[in-house]
């Protein structure tokens, strides 16, 4: 009887570490945009952004990613083009007026996500995973922030660092 207890501990121990699902979240900004017409709101990346572009396929490299997901606007796609090929993904779509809602969670609970949007939506994407006002917006040079997010059950860590 000892022994059948013992077993069966042993299996409900292992069965609640294995249960901790793991997600996590890089978000990132579009690379440099074209910025030679003022009056185009969907510019395509200039030949900088193109060069950043490929720096984030060899950051992300040695990380293994389930989804890349990008906002529909060239400059985001473009962004996040590299990385994607270089994984064998094809790049979702978001909305980021609807940022981590249920479906979102949902999708990418339990996997490594990357997330490539904007200057006024990646610092909010990040805070609004966290539930926290963390981050403040990033400034319109910045595109070499990456958030890192992680979600282990109710737990939520984060950092923010410079990739040049």
């Amino acid at each position: 009887m000892k022994k059948f207890l013992l077993i069966v501990f042993v299996f409900a121990l292992f069965s609640a570490c294995t249960s901790d699902k793991v997600t996590t979240y890089y978000l990132i900004r579009h690379a440099e945009k074209d910025r030679t017409n003022t009056t185009n709101i969907n510019p395509n990346l200039n030949s900088d952004g193109l060069l950043r572009a490929e720096k984030w396929a060899k950051h992300f490299k040695y990380i293994e990613l389930d989804a890349v997901y990008s906002t529909d606007y060239k400059r985001t796609q473009q962004t996040a083009a590299p990385t994607a090929k270089s994984k064998g993904l094809i790049i979702q779509s978001y909305n980021s007026s609807k940022m981590y809602d249920s479906i979102f969670k949902k999708n990418t609970k339990g996997k490594t996500v990357l997330v490539v949007g904007h200057s006024n939506t990646t610092p909010v994407f990040a805070n609004t995973i966290l539930g926290q006002k963390k981050y403040k917006n990033m400034s319109d040079n910045d595109n070499a922030s990456l958030y890192i997010v992680t979600v282990v059950n109710d737990k939520k860590f984060s950092e923010n660092k410079k990739v040049n």
